[in-house]
């Protein structure tokens, strides 16, 4: 009776090593998927912010609260099962709409760098319309959603490509931590942001001189770092897209734009021993960044000839 006791405690523990085990890969599958969709986490992050603008301290948490509830959504109801339903039985129509959202985000990098250097910027929709404040923050909460599932489909397809080879149910698994995982670093970060203009207000009203400095410093600093967001945020959604694209089209068997990026980066990795590995990965991520330029500058040159052809017609 004991020995099958012993047995069986014996069964259990090897069985709880195993779950552990595999925890452990699917917590670093998940941490290296992710990583692959960091410019798209970073964009998230920097865009966000300016949809509590303008709202009143007590709001501001709570409207992030919602907006991050709506983003989870996203990502677990409606474009994890998609994407999964794709990779299950349609694995070769990922890189195809993977290569579609990288060129999205070619475009939208490209159009942010076209508004800062025409000083033109899309008015549509921004009409000064008296709204309650109930009515406003839904329209914000509902617009910051919307933008956020597209970032958010642009996450997990990134973070699918890296799993896709993994059994169906650890994919999954994979993918909901991933989704749980950004979802908390976006939103936590974009809360963080937000409040640290209070804080400043508060230690610039405080008695302590030190903390007055302090206070000030950060409502000074809060706007640059805002910049600093979005200018980095624009970066990184060229960088990505243009990385997507020529990793989409090395998979279509259109090599060269591939291999001309990683034998540059290379060459100057050589040249720069002391450095080798962040030099390939600078030079690899401008490269990328140009293809998305390119890419996004043509995009963007038809998207406004368009409305200039009807217009004349």
């Amino acid at each position: 009776m004991s020995g099958g006791l012993v047995a069986l405690l014996d069964d259990v523990a090897a069985l709880a090593k195993l779950a552990a085990a595999s925890i452990d890969d699917i917590g670093a599958a998940a941490g290296k998927a992710g990583v692959k969709a960091i410019g798209v986490v970073v964009d998230d992050t920097a865009v966000t912010p300016r949809y509590v603008t303008g709202f009143t301290p007590d709001r501001e948490l709570p409207i992030i609260w919602r907006i991050a509830k709506g983003s989870l959504k996203n990502k677990i109801v409606f474009i994890l099962p998609a994407a999964l339903l794709l990779s299950q039985f349609l694995p070769w129509a990922l890189n195809p709409l993977l290569m579609v959202g990288g060129a999205y985000l070619c475009f939208e990098g490209a159009e942010k760098l076209y508004e800062a250097v025409s000083g033109h910027h899309d008015t549509e929709g921004e009409e000064v319309i008296k709204l309650t404040s109930a009515a406003h923050e839904e329209k914000m909460v509902s617009g910051a959603i919307r933008t956020d599932f597209i970032l958010s489909a642009e996450i997990m397809a990134i973070s699918l490509a890296e799993v896709a080879g993994e059994p169906f149910l650890s994919r999954t698994l994979i993918l909901v931590v991933v989704a749980l995982m950004i979802t908390a670093l976006v939103y936590g970060v974009v809360g963080l942001i937000v409040k640290t203009d209070d804080v400043g207000v508060r230690l610039a009203a405080s008695g302590s001189r030190a903390a007055q400095a302090v206070g000030r410093g950060l409502v000074k600093g809060m706007p640059v770092v805002m910049s600093a967001l979005s200018v980095i945020g624009t970066a990184a959604m060229l960088w990505v897209g243009g990385h997507i694209i020529t990793d989409g089209l090395d998979k279509f068997g259109l090599s060269w734009p591939a291999h001309t990026l990683h034998d540059l980066a290379v060459a100057a990795g050589q040249a720069i021993p002391i450095a080798e590995g962040v030099v390939e990965w600078l030079v690899e991520t401008l490269g990328s960044a140009l293809v998305g330029v390119l890419l996004g500058g043509i995009i963007v040159a038809v998207m406004h000839l368009r409305p200039a052809r009807a217009a004349a017609h």
